[in-house]
């Protein structure tokens, strides 16, 4: 066999998000080392996806599945995915194309299906979907039953399993307990060629985001798993000890920065704001509801909250917003002369040239490069607030573009944050976040950039996309060399369960 080999990813949805990034990096690693690969979608939003996946660096297929919704009233979203997901196997099998490595994450039911491709399956598990899922009450459990032992047996079918962290391959371990194999580590990496692109400052989206503050960033999916929340409560802490401390006299440290798109004085809790960014897709009902929760949370702190609502939105999207979002602006507000962004009758229009100087919190949906390439480069440091997250791209950006991080001190994170070198671990407390917050913010010049330095240093080494694209290739490579796994008629078999237990499951589910 060739060393240069055909490969196809399948992945859900191409939206952003760390599952997307990883991806991305992954299939643009394999086609700079002579591989031809293509990605197979079931959804990709040109306003709503990495740029190497619109700009012709990668051959995108979407596959439509016109006939199954993503949920059914609300309800029913894993069947829905999982049918769609069979659909999208479907597709790749009947094409015509032969592949030698099908690489597929986040859902393993496909694996039987993509087996008739003759193909050798790579699963990469970010981390078992049954950990993921409610079972709380009765009815879950039944619901969820057939869906969870359909993930065990089917991950089991792929020719190799990959996962990102040593904290995910023991959560493996524990999830599925009658798979007998101990799936490799490979760690997501970054793509430093990307975070080494200066900014566009020429760009209408960073009108809206020049400040004379200090930067406090917070990079999630607006999903409550995310525990977004928890830095908007560290942060409310922490302003309102800075500001009780220079009520009372108290003399806080005033240290400028060493770089200088970092600088400004801390003086006092007036000079700092925490911008909220992530990925926001309006067809996920958790997104545009969390967001408002998250806005409302703001408020009800006595912080003064703002949403940017993302640059391009459609009319009937951006009604999904708070009311009061405000506009990015466009090329084309520039060329007409206004380059504030504000809606002519909104009352947060301000002809100041600090236009966060009225914001305490700025929430900023489906951001673009350019945007998270900015706030990379003027944050003073990068709150992150998952709990037992799998491992956690955004420590990673942060630390590359020598930005300090102080995340929860479990799961991935573990792994890649040393703890009072490169940031801070702590629990997940708004305390505890609080008085990291306030080591960065007022810690001596030298020791911050000793820090961002740190940080800087071990993505490089540890983390680069080169590393990443050898280490996936020789396990790809290796992985041909083996018959694959599996019987056609398990993969029939298999397929025909999935059908029809997941039938049964919503007949129970509205039963109960």
């Amino acid at each position: 066999m060739s060393s240069k080999l055909n490969i196809a990813f399948v992945h859900p949805n191409l939206g952003i998000g760390g599952a997307e990034r990883l991806v991305v990096d992954a299939a643009v690693s394999l086609k700079k080392r002579g591989h031809r690969v293509v990605i197979y979608t079931m959804h990709h939003d040109l306003s709503h996806c990495f740029e190497e996946t619109r700009d012709g660096t990668l051959e995108i297929r979407v596959v439509k599945s016109w006939l199954i919704p993503s949920s059914i009233n609300g309800r029913f979203s894993i069947f829905c995915t999982v049918l769609r997901s069979l659909a999208l196997a479907q597709s790749l099998a009947g094409d015509g194309n032969t592949y030698d490595v099908i690489f597929a994450d986040q859902l393993s039911a496909p694996i039987p299906l993509l087996k008739y491709t003759r193909a050798h399956i790579l699963f990469y598990c970010h981390f078992p979907d049954y950990l993921l899922a409610p079972h709380s009450t009765v009815p879950q459990k039944l619901y969820r039953l057939p869906f969870d032992l359909l993930e065990e047996f089917t991950t089991g079918e792929a020719d190799e399993i990959l996962v990102n962290s040593r904290f995910t391959q023991g959560t493996f371990r524990d999830a599925f307990p009658h798979l007998s194999r101990i799936p490799k580590v490979l760690m997501p990496a970054l793509n430093l060629q990307k975070y080494d692109v200066p900014v566009d400052n020429e760009d209408p989206a960073l009108s809206m985001l020049q400040t004379t503050k200090q930067l406090v960033l917070s990079i999630n999916r607006f999903e409550r798993k995310k525990d977004i929340g928890l830095a908007i409560d560290a942060f409310s802490v922490f302003v309102s000890r800075m500001h009780h401390n220079s009520s009372s006299g108290i003399q806080e440290p005033n240290k400028p920065l060493v770089d200088s798109e970092k600088s400004g004085p801390i003086s006092s809790s007036g000079r700092f704001c925490l911008v909220v960014a992530g990925g926001w897709d309006p067809r996920a009902a958790e997104n545009v509801e969390h967001l408002k929760e998250l806005y409302a949370h703001a408020k009800k702190l006595g912080l003064r909250a703002q949403v940017l609502a993302p640059q391009g939105i459609s009319a009937e999207n951006r009604r999904l917003l708070p009311e009061d979002a405000v506009r990015t602006p466009t090329i084309f507000d520039m060329l007409g002369g206004d380059s504030t962004g504000s809606d002519p009758n909104s009352s947060s229009s301000s002809s100041s040239s600090d236009k966060l100087a009225s914001v305490d919190v700025l929430f900023l949906p489906s951001f673009t490069e350019n945007q998270r390439t900015h706030l990379l480069s003027v944050a003073r440091c990068v709150l992150y607030t998952p709990t037992n997250e799998h491992l956690g791209i955004v420590p990673l950006e942060a630390m590359y573009t020598k930005t300090p991080v102080i995340a929860v001190n479990s799961g991935g994170p573990r792994e890649t944050i040393q703890n009072g070198k490169t940031g801070y671990l702590c629990e997940p407390d708004r305390q505890e976040f609080a008085m990291a917050l306030a080591k960065v913010l007022t810690m001596d010049n030298a020791r911050w950039q000793a820090m961002a330095d740190a940080g800087h240093e071990r993505v490089k080494d540890e983390f680069s996309l080169d590393k990443f694209g050898e280490k996936l290739e020789y396990i790809m490579l290796e992985t041909v060399l083996h018959p694959t796994s599996s019987s056609y008629v398990f993969g029939f078999l298999m397929t025909l369960f999935i059908i029809f237990t997941a039938g049964f499951t919503i007949l129970l589910a509205y039963w109960l």
